[in-house]
């Protein structure tokens, strides 16, 4: 929801709701409330399916904490959690496909307890539209007790509110109720009493309807980066961005544009000050990219104390001839080769001809000062390095590696308008000992040297292994049609791991140059050999104090490994095929700290898989990458960073070092006052990268922003981003299992989360009474996003989450962006058949819970790496038909990954949707068919992350009621 726009009306508020005598009310578990003392809410991750009644008497209740009590998870059928009092049927999806939970005219809001409403304040500051008046909800959480169902009151006029729309039907989106439900708003009569129901979903803050909100009012103008502190549209939000002296949000997203003056206040309010940076971001076509800028020998100009590059803010003095450092305040003397006159605002009369006068992100090309040993650097290098033990072998993976490799090699990342590639390349199979292949063109045939000793590693030769594809084309070509036949009948199973990417390192060393390493790789690495591991894998381990290790690498020779590739330049990126545990958190240490990626594909089997695999691959072979990158992020006075997440390796306390770094990984930094800083002159921020192009060509990348500063914590709540909170947050979570049980790591964000929204309601929002919990209007969707963080699989895992899949969960989030991080913790549902067959455009979401899924549609649910089409029971067979090419539900091959190519309208559509939503995202989501009903339909729930979850996560109404409980202990 934009902050800016007004919205629907809203009950009124701070008048006394009536209870009507004689109704029939209901306590929570739908028993007559007459007589029942209140019920107590069910427990944080407690028992609520089933919806409990009243305790006896003498019964105690959980102590009031942030950490979950244990779980009982009321079990039904095969394991499934039993959902309130609504059957797997019909009417399974509760309010939405049944009846809806509407307003009758002229009745007013009924209840048995005090009304609690969710309250959203206003948050002005921003430059279209007028201020929303803050808006009030009914949603009983007075003590914290649900009763009958809740009406909103009839809209007064005039009050503009939140996201929680007063009587609306079940979904944001969609103008009529789905088939078959019975619309009582529309319907005059004597009230009736509802069946009993639990606090209304569709009364508390919806992420879809926010989302929806912001798309309408910011997505049809252009953000321009102009005025300083601005808070971009959503990163759901597709926008254009106009570069006008402050980086692109594209580059820099920050979890609040308003930052505390002093660190007293910053420390009230808790609000974690943090940047989320993606210095080679990919734009879009119609946005320019960063312009170069070429100043010859002299290099870039800097400030002389602080190091600082020229950029925007800094101030030129005594008519041009000096200039005033906009971060640490020194008057350096302008060069005479870049002197200007001023004009009569103080400004230079070039400024605008000047992308570092007047940008917010450009590039210099880099002097010989700014490379190793002051040379020059070589084009950067790919090796790529093949397991062909019986398992890689068997599974036709090395087959189906070189088949892909002969034309991919046609696409290596080039500079501009560059005819060919300036990259070399070398190739290298491994089982227990190590195969390197001279290339040479001049040779008819490739020749195999292996080497055996591998505890000492070393190359055995330089002329003749890194080589340009179009000169040894044929060599290449020859030896990858050869290798599949060389080991086709191998029996060998042992693989080694650590001397593959030190015989990798060791050959970009012998070239002079950085480079990647791309690595196929199939099990745990267990030959005699440096870095072998064994099998430590324990569930036991889970939820004790010991959990923290199944996250830690076995050994720390991978450390040490990982710091010598950071120090050549050489970059890892690791494709996994594993059919077992092969140890993820410790084999993705040296991709982690050298800035690669891991790829992990679980039981690969090439007619299920090929398609994922081959993707992701292209797509990481093409990418552009910065090679050798060193990254510095300086501030104006008063605040520093502190703290660092992402891919890297540091060495000291300020320098971010990449071996590689591409456009999709984003380095998240954390800031801490260290002075007070004052309104007038805001906070800036400036990132530069250092890095080695793919043609070789050493280039500093600048980014800077410019923040505003605060007296009043209103300002800063009203300033804030969400979605850069919880991707901030979530990373500090995914540390903190490293050295924290896991226990203790979800308690801190809870109670940071508390102490954050407890700070707001003290100080910023209007007098009202404690029953109410009142929420910033933009960190109103702070506790359903940070319930998901809480139920993610690295936080609380599900019986069928290996210990690798968490292991490679966390590295994935360490780097991710804020859109990612967005639609992986709270994945997007799309109904298939609400909208027209001709319209072609991308359907609404709907939330991400069972209520929302009516048996008579199609779903799909994607979170970034996951892809699901979900079917419901009662579809009409002309859909099935055209959809799947069969004549009924019970024909559909569930789990089935490709959807047929059949000539009709819906077949096209949602083909084309598909197609659509991938091309949205950094890795390929494999489809997978899922029918109601079906076994895999518990794997589809998981990602139905409103509701509760098998493995003890609350519901998101269950978590709001909790994060009020905790709220109000706060106050108390």
């Amino acid at each position: 929801m934009n902050v800016n726009q007004s919205a629907p009306p809203v009950p009124p508020f701070g008048q006394p709701q009536p209870v009507y005598p004689g109704y029939h009310q209901s306590s929570y578990g739908g028993q007559p409330g007459s007589t029942a003392a209140p019920t107590p809410y069910g427990a944080y991750n407690g028992p609520v399916p089933g919806y409990q009644q009243t305790p006896p008497p003498g019964v105690s209740r959980a102590p009031a904490s942030s950490g979950a009590p244990p779980t009982s998870t009321a079990q039904g059928p095969c394991g499934q959690t039993a959902y309130g009092q609504f059957g797997q049927g019909d009417v399974q999806n509760g309010p939405s496909s049944g009846v809806q939970m509407q307003r009758l005219p002229g009745s007013q809001p009924f209840a048995s307890a005090p009304l609690a409403p969710v309250v959203s304040q206003p948050a002005v500051l921003q430059p279209y539209g007028p201020p929303p008046t803050s808006a009030q909800v009914t949603a009983q959480l007075a003590g914290m007790q649900i009763s009958g169902a809740v009406a909103p009151a009839p809209p007064p006029s005039g009050l503009g509110y939140g996201s929680f729309g007063p009587a609306r039907g079940p979904q944001s989106n969609y103008g009529s109720p789905y088939p078959g439900a019975a619309t009582f708003g529309s319907q005059p009569g004597p009230p009736q009493p509802l069946p009993p129901k639990r606090l209304d979903p569709d009364a508390i803050p919806s992420p879809i309807q926010v989302i929806e909100d912001d798309r309408n009012n910011r997505g049809s103008e252009p953000f321009v980066t102009g005025l300083r502190g601005q808070v971009p549209p959503l990163v759901t939000t597709n926008f254009l961005v106009k570069d006008q002296g402050n980086a692109s949000p594209r580059y820099i997203r920050c979890t609040s544009y308003n930052i505390p003056c002093t660190s007293d206040m910053a420390k009230q309010a808790q609000v974690p000050l943090a940047a989320v940076i993606k210095p080679l971001a990919r734009l879009p076509p119609e946005e320019a990219s960063p312009y170069v800028v070429d100043h010859g020998e002299s290099g870039p100009l800097r400030c002389n104390r602080c190091k600082a590059y020229m950029c925007p803010f800094m101030q030129f003095v005594e008519g041009g001839r000096r200039f005033q450092c906009c971060f640490c305040s020194c008057i350096n003397d302008v060069p005479p080769q870049y002197f200007q006159h001023l004009d009569h605002t103080g400004k230079r009369v070039d400024a605008y001809d000047r992308p570092e006068l007047s940008l917010g992100s450009y590039e210099f090309l880099a002097t010989v000062d700014y490379c190793k040993n002051n040379k020059f650097p070589v084009p950067p290098a790919f090796i790529f390095m093949i397991d062909v033990s019986y398992n890689a072998v068997r599974s036709g993976l090395v087959r189906l590696l070189c088949e892909e490799l002969k034309s991919l090699l046609d696409f290596l990342p080039r500079e501009g308008g560059a005819e060919e590639s300036a990259i070399r390349v070398g190739f290298v199979t491994y089982n227990k000992v190590l195969h390197f292949y001279n290339v040479k063109s001049s040779l008819a045939q490739p020749q195999m040297m292996v080497v055996s000793d591998v505890g000492d590693m070393f190359v055995p030769l330089l002329d003749g292994f890194l080589v340009n594809v179009n000169e040894s084309r044929a060599v290449i070509t020859s030896l990858l049609d050869q290798i599949p036949e060389m080991f086709a009948d191998t029996r060998e199973t042992e693989t080694v791991f650590a001397p593959v990417i030190q015989a990798g390192m060791e050959a970009l060393k012998a070239a002079e140059c950085a480079g990647k390493l791309f690595l196929f790789h199939t099990s745990l690495p267990i030959a005699e050999a440096p870095g072998k591991l064994k099998n430590r894998d324990d569930r036991k381990l889970i939820n004790t104090d010991k959990e923290k290790t199944l996250f830690q690498p076995q050994s720390g020779a991978y450390q040490t490994l990982a710091k010598e590739c950071v120090a050549q330049g050489c970059c890892v990126d690791l494709f996994l095929f594993p059919n077992q545990y092969v140890d993820v958190a410790t084999l993705s240490v040296v991709p982690q700290l050298t800035g690669g990626s891991v790829y992990k594909y679980a039981c690969f089997q090439v007619e299920n898989d090929q398609e994922r695999f081959l993707s992701d691959l292209r797509r990481d072979v093409q990418k552009v990458v910065g090679f050798d990158a060193v990254m510095r992020v300086r501030t104006s006075t008063g605040i520093r960073a502190v703290d660092f997440f992402g891919a890297f390796y540091m060495s000291n306390t300020t320098d971010v070092e990449l071996a590689g770094l591409d456009g999709d990984k984003t380095v998240t930094v954390e800031f801490k006052h260290d002075d007070r800083l004052n309104e007038e002159n805001g906070a800036l921020l400036q990132c530069a990268l250092l890095y080695t192009s793919c043609a070789g060509q050493r280039r500093l990348r600048i980014h800077n922003l410019a923040l505003n500063c605060c007296t009043q914590l209103a300002d800063l709540y009203r300033n804030c981003e969400t979605d850069t909170l919880i991707n901030y947050m979530a990373k500090f979570a995914y540390r903190g299992v490293l050295s924290s049980p896991v226990k203790t790591v979800r308690d801190t964000l809870i109670t940071q989360c508390a102490q954050i929204l407890a700070c707001y309601r003290k100080n910023c929002a209007s007098p009202s009474s404690a029953g109410q919990l009142i929420l910033p209007e933009c960190m109103k969707l702070l506790p359903v996003y940070l319930n998901c963080v809480l139920k993610s699989e690295v936080l609380q895992p599900g019986a069928e989450v290996t210990t690798d899949d968490r292991a490679y969960v966390r590295q994935l989030v360490t780097s991710m962006d804020v859109a990612e991080t967005n639609v992986f913790f709270y994945p997007r549902l799309l109904p298939l058949t609400k909208s027209p067959i001709e319209n072609t455009t991308e359907p609404p979401a709907v939330r991400a819970s069972e209520e929302r899924l009516s048996n008579g549609d199609i779903y799909l649910l994607e979170n970034g790496l996951n892809l699901f089409l979900w079917v419901g029971a009662s579809v009409q067979q002309g859909v099935v038909q055209s959809l799947f090419g069969v004549s009924s539900f019970s024909q559909i091959t569930s789990g089935l990954s490709v959807l047929p190519v059949l000539d009709n309208l819906l077949s096209k559509k949602v083909r084309s949707l598909i197609d659509s939503l991938r091309a949205q995202r950094s890795r390929y989501m494999k489809l997978i068919v899922v029918k109601q009903e079906d076994k895999l339909e518990m794997l589809f729930k998981h990602f139905l992350v409103e509701d509760k979850s098998l493995s003890g996560g609350a519901s998101y109404v269950d978590f709001l009621c909790h994060m009020h409980k905790e709220i109000r202990q706060l106050l108390s």
